[in-house]
């Protein structure tokens, strides 16, 4: 079945044609394949504005009406990379993607990173080519808003809540630096910086590295979705 059986069974009909095959296109396809120049980067970036303004449009309709702060927190759970991976490969487009022979032999197709932008490239493509009517029968099939609690439990800890938020707007990973030992040895108190960029988003305490760490992400998300 090719990607245009696809998109048929779902009642969506592509007028461009070049702009869906482009979205399926790695970067380390085109520097094998000297005929292509374009891969699916910018598709990826328009991909990603689409999905924002998606999940924001659905989370602003949910009922009662969420906060600001829960809003934000549920559409970085969702636009993530795992969550669009996990997406790709539920619907089954990684099989169209179209690899270099080393990120195939090396488990590219399964990839978070590379499953996660081709979603991001095959949703910008899509929108460009018929509007959100197409999106929104896709997405539909990958995500429900009819029980928020089933995102919110998707949620698992403020570690992985600091790094969705994060990643949905920038891509980039939050470090954690230890600046502090202090206590005995037995019952050491380990004060950590959470940073990006060589910002210091937040700061927490604990005895163990872990749970300083959760609080400094804690510290962190909660500053930045205020």
């Amino acid at each position: 079945m090719t990607i245009y059986d696809w998109l048929n069974k779902r009642g969506i009909t592509v007028k461009n044609r070049k702009l869906i095959d482009q979205s399926f296109i790695h970067s380390s396809y085109v520097n094998e394949h000297k005929n292509l120049t374009k891969d699916n980067e910018r598709l990826e970036f328009m991909g990603d504005a689409v999905l924002q303004i998606w999940s924001s449009l659905h989370l602003f309709k949910v009922t009662p009406p969420l906060d600001e702060g829960k809003m934000t927190t549920y559409r970085a759970s969702m636009v993530c990379e795992k969550a669009l991976a996990e997406y790709g490969i539920k619907l089954g487009l990684n099989k169209y993607l179209k690899l270099g022979l080393g990120e195939e032999k090396t488990g590219g197709r399964t990839r978070d990173s590379i499953v996660a932008n081709m979603f991001e490239a095959f949703i910008g493509a899509l929108y460009l080519d018929s509007g959100f009517s197409s999106i929104e029968k896709i997405m539909s099939e990958v995500v429900s808003f009819d029980n928020i609690g089933d995102i919110e439990n998707s949620i698992s800890d403020y570690k992985t809540k600091l790094q969705e938020y994060v990643q949905s707007d920038v891509r980039k990973t939050v470090t954690y630096d230890v600046i502090n030992v202090s206590g005995p040895s037995n019952r050491p108190l380990f004060k950590i910086n959470v940073v990006l960029d060589n910002i210091i988003l937040g700061t927490g305490e604990g005895n163990s590295k872990k749970k300083a760490e959760q609080a400094a992400a804690k510290n962190a998300f909660e500053k930045m979705v205020k």
